[in-house]
């Protein structure tokens, strides 16, 4: 069903975009927590930041290589070359020509797996460390020496 416009130049049966209102009279609907509380922080950047601290935290021992590896977060992966079974929690992507090596963390995957925020923090440290390590053709132990000594679910 379409409104009639107001406007007599708008042809009858044109839909015109709804109005928001001011339903009860107590004014316009605003933000549920003030912009600099931890509330107003979404998941994804929680997240985000989890990755950019694990980096960083490699990053005092491994700056030099660090340097030319690019870090990014997506929500899921893409699965179109994928063929196994099980659903990756990051992927590393050497350096091909002008394009830099890349780590990708995929947030709802490693999200499903960790029970806790703090279970959470160790895990994407973890994942973070493995695919540096792939990249950089060693183990993750000499990446991180603290890598695999948590005990996740």
């Amino acid at each position: 069903m379409s409104r009639r416009s107001p406007d007599p130049e708008t042809p009858p049966g044109v839909a015109l975009p709804r109005i928001r209102r001011d339903r009860h009279g107590r004014g316009m609907r605003g933000p549920l927590a003030p912009s600099g509380s931890p509330l107003a922080v979404s998941r994804a950047q929680r997240f985000d930041d989890l990755v950019i601290a694990a980096v960083e935290r490699l990053d005092r021992r491994w700056q030099d290589q660090l340097a030319k590896v690019e870090f990014a977060v997506e929500d899921v992966p893409a699965l179109d070359d994928w063929d196994r079974s099980w659903v990756p929690l990051a992927r590393a992507y050497a350096g091909t020509g002008a394009l830099p090596a890349r780590v990708v963390v995929f947030r709802r995957p490693v999200e499903t797996r960790a029970t806790d925020p703090a279970k959470l923090r160790v895990l994407v440290g973890d994942v973070v460390t493995e695919q540096v390590a792939e990249l950089f053709g060693v183990e993750p132990e000499e990446i991180d020496p603290a890598y695999g000594g948590h005990d996740l679910p």
